[in-house]
């Protein structure tokens, strides 16, 4: 792995998404993007495949996304030529309601198994398989209280390089890229392990 001064990265290029996006797959490592296909996700697939045309693209589907993001999946994934890596949870969402009942609210202690068989699970399983040195995300620090902490770049204890592009985008920005690039969009989404949008979902603090 090339040592690189993590701090120097940030300042120099962390408000800069193209640029990040070149130096981090210039580094030569295996790579992935996740997506969950949520408003403005065409941004980063679009910004890396740019680059890299095969790079996996890794989307847990959790079994409880709306009409509407299905066919954004399939819309985004043929136009941009996604290699697409589709996690799903061990159980279907038919046989887990079946036995467990519907999604279970927030407040309800069972939400932590729920969030862990849907979403957690399926991308340590991904990491695990794919073995990625380096993790483009689409977090945003407008997004949650955790996120607005971050910096574009940051290594996991386990050494993996997370990359933000996008970190410092605002919704502005997102939609005047879809724009430029006649990029489709969603905004009929919902994370049924999140409730509301600036909740933090686990998955970001799990790794």
């Amino acid at each position: 792995m090339s040592s690189f001064d993590l701090a120097r990265i940030n300042a120099e290029l962390g408000r800069n998404a193209p640029a990040l996006v070149d130096w981090a797959l210039g580094l030569r490592q295996p790579a992935i993007v996740t997506t969950n296909f949520r408003p403005f996700e065409a941004v980063i697939l679009h910004l890396v495949t740019q680059v890299k045309p095969d790079v996996p693209v890794v989307w847990m589907d959790n079994g409880y996304n709306t009409e509407a993001t299905y066919r954004f999946v399939d819309e985004v994934t043929e136009r941009l030529k996604l290699n697409l890596k589709v996690y799903l949870p061990r159980r279907s969402r038919a046989h887990r309601e079946a036995v467990d009942g519907p999604t279970p609210a927030l407040d309800d202690p069972r939400h932590a198994a729920f969030t862990e068989e849907v979403k957690l699970e399926p991308f340590a399983r991904a990491l695990r398989e794919m073995a990625p040195k380096v993790w483009f995300t689409a977090l945003r620090a407008t997004d949650t209280a955790v996120r607005a902490q971050m910096d574009p770049v940051s290594i996991n204890p386990d050494g993996l390089i997370k990359v933000a592009p996008l970190l410092h985008w605002s919704s502005k920005e997102l939609h005047e890229y879809c724009e430029t690039h006649g990029l489709p969009n969603n905004f009929d989404y919902v994370d049924p392990t999140k409730g509301e949008d600036n909740r933090e979902c686990g998955l970001h603090l799990a790794h």
